[in-house]
């Protein structure tokens, strides 16, 4: 049974594996004329649903590795700020102790 694309549903999306245009006498003319069969449209139709299948997989494969990526970006930003608070606070104590130091040889 061959079934024939339409304009909105074609076989193939593949202009190689499309009949050629060219006129016709009994068609109008621009109308596409099946001149040879379209032997491997369906295998690559087939391998399109598969893939549009897999799609959603691929897109929450995506999300994910975006999401941990995210994650990772914020662990090291609270770090981040962790050590510029531990140095601001080290920092602190040095100034505290070259004072008690200085008030020290002072008297």
């Amino acid at each position: 049974m061959n079934i024939r694309g339409t304009i909105d549903r074609p076989l193939t999306h593949d202009p190689k594996k499309q009949a050629p245009m060219k006129p016709s006498t009994s068609e109008p003319a621009g109308s596409a004329t099946p001149d040879f069969a379209t032997t491997g449209a369906t295998g690559s139709r087939q391998n399109r649903t598969r893939e549009m299948q897999l799609i959603p997989e691929a897109l929450a494969r995506a999300h994910m590795h975006e999401r941990l990526h995210q994650a990772e970006r914020e662990r090291q930003a609270v770090r981040l700020a962790a050590a510029r608070r531990m140095q601001r606070r080290a920092e602190r104590a040095s100034m505290r102790a070259r004072r008690a130091l200085a008030m020290a040889v002072m008297q």
